[in-house]
Order: structure tokens, then C-alpha cells, then sequence
């Protein structure tokens, strides 16, 4: 069930996130919600929806908002009363108070996506926030945040884009933390893509916030017997990664996919589907990336906790990269309101139908729309 098809959707692209504790009072009086992700510091397209993560711990400590959660599964229109406000329509404002922190100095953020760090020269890109039509939403304040999270595991669980959603709420959180030392990745690690599992630990407030690299969140597979020459690897879109079970003791659980669900992510590397043990050669993408959230709810559904376990899954965050070869992105100094057909997606939609079709309650982050807005 969906949380009033809850599209907690949130804005990205150039803003720091606008209140999320002062913000979970006000969804006290709204039935819908966002959280503003930051794109300020961070590179354009990776940092989106960072908090989701707070507010669903919040939601998990105060059950008081469970009821919220229906089978209502139509998005909120421009005519809802401002008691169901749409924080799908907006538009950005500039915010002196903005950035909330400076990605240089946290230690969890990645160089490669520290626009700064990298040579962007203006600032003014990091002064941007998400302003919802009929809303407002508070600034957050970390402390008050992390006193709420005390002694809760949050997981992600995705791509790069949920890497760096974990980054951006880690870094986020340290600002309320005065003795930097006690924040510590739990294996001594740094930040890197490579690595399958990152996680960070908040030792005085007892939080654990993980990240688990399951790009596909189904698993990869070797190559069958007797497979076309063309075959070079498989991905079983009827099992779940074999990781999976590290991901059920959580209190907070987030997930993403579908950037990798691509021609050139599968096709052109000779990655190609398997169900019932048989290779799926005919199978387009959208029919196997079905399959898989198919797999995806039906774990969710049998394994998943609703008791403890607060979930959640963001849609498909559109690309903004630019050229001829797509390796190239148009840095501009304000938004746009031109979406360039990039607010819809078949990706999100499908994720959108297995969401209505699960016994437990899952809420959607419905990213796309938002996030279609070009910088």
C-alpha cells in the first residue's frame, strides 16, 4: 500500500534540504510531504533526496503518522486543498541561508562530486531551495534530528545516486555533531564506489547509517550452458541479491534503481536476463526491469517487518547530461522550466505499479518530475 500514494517526493538539482524535524511537525497537517534533497556542494544529480532517511526514522519513532498510510493511489493535483498539498509543484527560490554545510569539509562527501572542489568557480548555484506551491517547509536542524535517530540503523540500498543520498545525510547529520571523531566509517574505509558495503557509524547518538551497492537489486549470474556467443554475463531477475538479507535489520529502509537499466549497462556489455535458469534473449528492459521490482516486492512483502521497518523506494531521477555522446553537462547559473519530456518516466512508472500492488506499506519517492528541471 501506498502512502496516500504518498509520492514523497522531494526537490534536488542546486538546494540544500529545507527542514526536515521542523518539517515532520508540519506533516502533522498535511497528508502529503517532501523532503528538499541539496545539490549544493555536491554534483548536480547525485544528491538527491538525502533526507528521506530522517523523516522515516521520525515516522518510525512516532507511529502516530502510520495512519496516514492508505490504498489511495493517485497523485495529488494542483486543486487539492493546502491541507494535501502537492509538493510536486513549485519552484525554486533563492535562499541566502543556503548551504547548510560545506561539502569540502565533511569527510563522507566525495571529491568527484564536490562541484567546488572541482573547479566551479560561482557559488550562487548553492543559494537555490525547493519552495513548494501551497507549503512551507522549515530548516532542519540536525540535533534535534539525530536525538530522534538514537540508537536506529538506517540502509540504503542502490546506485551511485543512493550513494551519494547516504553521503549527503551523513554530512548532514555532522553538523550537529561537535566531536567530529565520534562520526567513523566501521571498517576504516573511505568513500569509494567499489566498495559493496559502506557504513558509518554515530557512536554517541548509537546510529548506524549504511549503504549497500546493489545496482540491479537483483543477482548477477554466470553464463549458462550452451548460451549464444553474445552472452557474457546474466542478471537473475527472479532472485533478489544474494546480500539481501543484510538489508532486514533496519529501521529505516531506502531503496533505488534503473540508471543501470540501460542498453549500454547490459546489452552492449553482453549482459543479458535469466528466469527459471533460461536466458531471456528476447526480453527488452522494461519487461525484465518489471520482472525484477516483481521480485523485488515479493521479498519486501514476505521478508520485511512493518513494525519496525519503515520502506521506502525512489523513482527514476532523470539525466542531464548533454552532447552528442551525453558526456558532457550544460552548467547554467538558474533553473529552468523547460523539462525537455525528462518529468516522466517508464522506469518510475513501473516501480509506481509494484509499490500499488505489495501488502506492506512502502512509500514512493517520486523524484522524477522534480528532478526533471535542468540546472
Amino acid at each position: 500500500m501506498v502512502d496516500s500514494f504518498n509520492h514523497c517526493s522531494f526537490g534536488h538539482l542546486r538546494s540544500f534540504v529545507k527542514g526536515v524535524w521542523s518539517f515532520c511537525k508540519g506533516v502533522m497537517n498535511s497528508k502529503s510531504w517532501v523532503f528538499q534533497s541539496f545539490n549544493g556542494v555536491i554534483v548536480v544529480g547525485s544528491l538527491l533526496s538525502f533526507l528521506l532517511a530522517i523523516a522515516y526514522a521520525y515516522l518510525f519513532l512516532f507511529p502516530i503518522f502510520q495512519p496516514a498510510i492508505d490504498n489511495s493511489h493517485e497523485i495529488p493535483h494542483s486543486n487539492n486543498s493546502i491541507s494535501e498539498c502537492n509538493y510536486f509543484e513549485g519552484n525554486w527560490i533563492q535562499d541566502e541561508n543556503y548551504p547548510l554545510y560545506d561539502a569540502s569539509r565533511c569527510p563522507f562527501a566525495e571529491r568527484g562530486f564536490n562541484c567546488l572542489a572541482n573547479g566551479r568557480r560561482d557559488r550562487g548555484y548553492t543559494k537555490w531551495r525547493w519552495k513548494p506551491k501551497n507549503c512551507e517547509i522549515p530548516r532542519f536542524n540536525a540535533r534535534e534530528i539525530l536525538e530522534k535517530m538514537r540508537g536506529k540503523r538506517v540502509v540504503f540500498v542502490g546506485d551511485s545516486l543512493g550513494r551519494t543520498q547516504w553521503e549527503s545525510l551523513i554530512c548532514m547529520l555532522m553538523t550537529g555533531v561537535e566531536d567530529k571523531r565520534s562520526v567513523y566509517e566501521v571498517n576504516g574505509n573511505k568513500i569509494t564506489k567499489q566498495i559493496r558495503f559502506l557504513g558509518v557509524r554515530f557512536s554517541l547518538f548509537d546510529l548506524r547509517i549504511d549503504f549497500y551497492r546493489s545496482v540491479f537489486l537483483v543477482q548477477p549470474g554466470p553464463v549458462p550452458r550452451r548460451a549464444p556467443k553474445r552472452v557474457k554475463s546474466t542478471l537473475k531477475i527472479d532472485k533478489l541479491d544474494d546480500i539481501s538479507n543484510e538489508w532486514i535489520d533496519s529501521d529505516v529502509l531506502i531503496f533505488n534503481s534503473g540508471h543501470w537499466w540501460t542498453p549500454s549497462k547490459l546489452f552492449e556489455m553482453g549482459c543479458y536476463f535469466t528466469a527459471g535458469g533460461s536466458v531471456k534473449l528476447g526480453m527488452p528492459i522494461t519487461g525484465a526491469f518489471k520482472k525484477a521490482m516483481h521480485t523485488w516486492a515479493s521479498w519486501a512483502n514476505t521478508t520485511i517487518n512493518a513494525n519496525r521497518t519503515s520502506m521506502f523506494i525512489r523513482t527514476f531521477e532523470s539525466s542531464h547530461w548533454s552532447g552528442r555522446n551525453r558526456l558532457s553537462c550544460k552548467v547554467t547559473r538558474r533553473p529552468s522550466s523547460r523539462t525537455g519530456g525528462r518529468d516522466r518516466s517508464r522506469i518510475s512508472d513501473i516501480i509506481i505499479q509494484a509499490v500499488k500492488k505489495m501488502a506492506v506499506p512502502v512509500k514512493v519517492l517520486h523524484v522524477t518530475p522534480m528532478g526533471s528541471i535542468p540546472e
